[in-house]
Order: structure tokens, then sequence, then C-alpha cells
């Protein structure tokens, strides 16, 4: 990272300072730091409190916002979210043909909103402020987030030619779709970077600037994949957990650095439809109290929580439950509770269909 967080180091108090030997105003003490009950029960009482009364959402208008896997799925419905919001949009995709088609979704809701602000001047509403036309743009790269290069030189092209990101969503991602010991190493390792190692490469390009101006948004897309497993999908689980834990990381670094500016939200949605894990399947008698996620409604959730600063978010709320009770349960009652949910062999009809689809293309292709 162009610059690394610091933190304050207690200063050393003198025999005779009032504080010395116990506790002063800023918590410390000679022995290190205590834990203050008063902050504790504070951020209590606030997480109870937005629960109870949603928090206002801030504006994104005008700013620059970063997405990888902009091409298609949740990525795409990210951009279309933000361009409605005003953002200035930057769209990162290894596909340039379906990342172009994302762009022109983008633009057609700025024509829309051009109209509606000409509407409203015509019609003399001048309450609100309008943003100029000229500052709704958006931007397509082609980059793979797998190649650290590609990445680095990507991100210094948007600098020069579109400016400072202000928020930056590492969204993109693969499955290999293969048994451990079916998956070629290549497949292992594709999907470690694309899903764990690019949020480092990302963040390390754009994370400095957000530094010195003390402004910024992290998102993390990862997966309720990143809190507990399931059989048949190591790699990808092993990429969640990594990812997840990068972020909990930062976020840590960016406290103690007192970085307060910055904000960072992890997403963690079970299964979405978007055909990535299409053949997935749990228990019929669960599924329709679980059924798979409708992409807008997930990237709705997630956008409410972005746009509130909320460090985290579970969709269905129902994935806090199943990761307290896999950190409290014994693993074997975790087994049987994944028995009964049908969640311990819930990929093996994808990896099947996988399977299948690579054979077919096989023979079609005479290999």
């Amino acid at each position: 990272m162009a610059r690394a967080l610091q933190t304050a180091r207690p200063r050393r108090r003198s025999p005779g300072h009032p504080t010395a030997g116990g506790v002063s105003c800023e918590g410390r003490c000679d022995e290190g730091w205590r834990l203050r009950p008063r902050p504790l029960l504070w951020a209590f009482v606030l997480a109870a409190a937005r629960w109870l009364v949603r928090p206002k959402e801030k504006s994104v208008a005008g700013q620059v916002c970063l997405i990888t896997g902009a091409g298609s799925g949740l990525g795409r419905l990210f951009a279309l979210e933000f361009a409605r919001r005003r953002a200035l949009l930057v769209l990162w995709d290894i596909n340039t043909q379906s990342n172009e088609e994302t762009a022109g979704m983008v633009r057609h809701i700025y024509r829309d909103l051009e109209a509606a602000d000409a509407a409203a001047l015509q019609a003399g509403n001048g309450e609100e402020e309008i943003l100029p036309h000229c500052n709704l743009q958006v931007f397509t790269y082609t980059c793979d987030v797998g190649k650290r290069e590609n990445v680095y030189l990507t991100a210094e092209r948007v600098r020069k030619e579109v400016g400072e990101v202000s928020v930056l969503v590492n969204n993109a991602g693969v499955v290999s779709g293969h048994h451990l010991l079916e998956c070629p190493d290549e497949l292992i390792e594709r999907t470690m970077m694309v899903n764990c190692h690019a949020h480092f490469w990302t963040t390390k390009a754009f994370l400095p600037t957000m530094l010195e101006i003390n402004h910024g948004h992290i998102v993390t897309v990862a997966s309720s994949l990143g809190l507990f497993s399931t059989a048949g999908v190591e790699d990808y689980c092993a990429s969640k957990f990594g990812v997840v834990g990068f972020h909990e990381s930062l976020s840590h670094e960016l406290k103690a650095a007192e970085k307060d500016g910055i904000k960072t939200t992890l997403v963690c949605p079970y299964l979405v439809d978007t055909g990535m894990f299409r053949g997935c399947r749990i228990r019929k008698e669960i599924e329709p109290f679980l059924p798979p996620l409708k992409p807008d409604y997930c990237v709705k959730q997630a956008m409410k929580a972005i746009l509130t600063d909320q460090p985290m978010i579970c969709t269905p709320r129902l994935m806090y439950i199943v990761t307290f009770m896999k950190s409290i349960l014994p693993f074997e009652a975790v087994v049987c509770m994944y028995r009964f949910l049908g969640a311990d062999k819930c990929m093996y009809p994808f990896i099947a269909q996988r399977k299948q689809a690579t054979n077919n293309n096989e023979a079609k292709n005479g290999i």
C-alpha cells in the first residue's frame, strides 16, 4: 500500500500526573488499554436505534463510483442503482460487450434524469439542487481483476481520465463448479485471484487518496459462503472466507488510524438467482421458506446499507442466525443442522449440471 496506516502511540504519564496509574480521559492506563463501558454500551444503543429508525441515506451525486464485474448480475444492478442516484460511474469488466451494454443502460437513466431536471426547471421548481447533465458520465474499462498488473494499469488510467474514486464496489466473482479433486489447479488459482486477491489490488490502488482526504467508501460483495461453508465448493468458500477476513481487518485498521471519513460495508447475501449457481437446491420442504434471492431485492437491500454507512448486511436476516448458530454449536450439531436443511449437499446438483455442460461442449467441439 502506498501509505501505511499508522495509529497514534499512547503518551506516557509522569508519576505525578492526575491520571497516572489509572484510566485517563482517553481510556488509557499504565497497564495499556482498558475497555470503557460507556462507549461499549453506547455502541449497543446506536445499533438498536438503527433497527428501529432507518438512518438518512447519504448522497453520492457527482462522486466517482467504480464497480468491478459490472457487465452482468449484481454488478450491473449496482451500476443502475448508483446511476439513479447521480453518481459518476466507472465500470470494470473482463467482457467488453456486456460492460458496454451496462453503460448503455446507465446512459438511458442519465437521459431520463436530464429530462426530469429540464421539466423541473421549466415548471419553476428550483427548490432542489439539480446537477448538470455533463457531470453524469459513465466510463467503461476492460479489466481482468484476476491479473494484478492489469488492475494497477487500469487504475492509473482511471485516475488520469476520470479522477479519484470515492466509492469502490468490489463485486467481481467467479465459481469453478468442480469437486476439489476434479478441479484443475488453474481454476482454483483463478477463483482465489478474482474473488479474493483482486480486493487487495483495487484497494491498494484507490485507498491512498481516500486516506489523504479522509473520505471514501469501500464495499466488499462477499457471500454467505464467506461466513459458513458447504460441501463441493472448497475453492469458492476459501476465497469468500478470505475476502471477509480482508474486509474486517481493513475496517479495523481504518478505525485504528481514526480515518472515520472512510466507510466500509460488507455484503453477504444468501444464494442469489443470477444463474451463477444454477441447479443449487436445499431440502424441498425448506425451499419455500428460504428461496434464492431475487437480484433486484439483494442489490436494493445492499444499497440501503451502503448509503446509510452500515458496516455489514446479510440477506436475508436469517443468515445472521445461521452464522451465530455455527459459532456456538458443536461441529456435529452443525452437521445435523446442515443435513436437516439439505445444505450439506446443496451444491451437488449445480456441480453435476456444470459437469454435464462441460462434457456437452467438449463433445460439440470434437474434443
